[in-house]
């Protein structure tokens, strides 16, 4: 007896999350909208003034931090140099 078990065909009424469109407001605050519809506002001050990494600090200037881009469904800046696990993201919080 052989059982083959077509993975792709139980995954398939998945939908990956992504995100569809995300807005800077003010004050390192972002109102992310994703496919599934849910909207959050993500608050990413506390994470950029908690790190010490100067890579990261860098986003404390407001103009570099508002100039992100959605890349494949996640925020990115500056070409992966900042980017979130969408699921933080989702969750409405991110760690440091």
């Amino acid at each position: 007896m052989r059982i083959i078990v077509d993975y792709k065909d139980s995954l398939s009424g998945l939908k990956k999350l992504k995100i569809d469109s995300a807005k800077y407001l003010s004050d390192y605050v972002i109102r992310i909208i994703f496919n599934d519809g849910n909207e959050r506002l993500v608050d990413f001050k506390p994470f950029l003034t908690k790190s010490l990494h100067p890579t990261i600090k860098k986003y404390l200037d407001e103009n570099k931090f508002s100039s992100f881009s959605l890349t494949d469904g996640n925020l990115n800046w500056n070409d992966y140099d900042l980017i979130f696990p969408i699921s933080d993201l989702y969750n409405g919080k991110i760690g440091a």
